[in-house]
């Protein structure tokens, strides 16, 4: 197993265990019929948006190391800050799903959302200086507009959360929606990678 395998295992690993406790904090409806699930609806929406945000950086993450070449220890510790704030998405995803109308729990949502979204993009910056600035990781990354957008997004979103929070909850989902089809560049990329390691 290559030094990117064991990194991509553990860190499939960790989303997976982020992803069950999210489920196992869902609550079971106090009844039995249709109307208990009402008040259930604002904890299950905000654990759909976690679940797809963190769909959506599994799948990335996936792309991003497999068109990496080679591991080192500051790529591994990158790695690690991106998997702390993801770890912290179950906290934020409950305290937003039981205070959906409170203002500081969106704005934490939003802000655990960016630095994760900051942290992503520092592993970036690492596995391409690893690679080089002339990489075909560079150029395919290019200038991540998307990137810069949904760090752009994330800072609104928290301001917007103390005027009016429905503003914030529509730029969250914005930035889901443009993140669901991953950069085919860097998929292209780690197939090509992905055949010249197996030979």
């Amino acid at each position: 197993m290559t030094d990117g395998s064991r990194l991509e295992a553990f860190s499939d690993g960790v989303i997976a265990i982020i992803i069950t406790i999210m489920v196992l904090e869902l609550k079971v409806p106090q009844g039995a019929d249709p109307a208990a699930l009402r008040p259930l609806l604002p904890a299950f929406l905000s654990y759909v948006l976690s679940f797809v945000f963190l769909g959506i950086y599994w799948n990335n993450h996936h792309h991003l190391l497999h068109a990496t070449r080679r591991i080192n220890g500051g790529i591994m510790w990158a790695n690690l800050h991106l998997l702390f704030w993801l770890s912290l998405v179950p906290f934020v995803t409950r305290w937003l799903g039981e205070n959906h109308g409170g203002s500081w729990p969106t704005a934490l949502y939003g802000a655990v959302l960016l630095m994760a979204a900051i942290t992503y993009t520092v592993l970036q910056s690492c596995i391409v200086a690893s690679q080089g600035r002339n990489s075909l990781l560079a150029a395919a990354l290019g200038s991540d507009w998307k990137g810069k957008l949904s760090l752009g997004s994330y800072t609104l979103a928290i301001v917007l959360t103390f005027v009016n929070r429905w503003f914030s909850d529509a730029l969250y989902v914005f930035v889901a929606v443009l993140w669901l089809i991953p950069d085919r560049r860097i998929e292209r990329l780690a197939q090509a990678n992905e055949k010249i390691h197996n030979g």
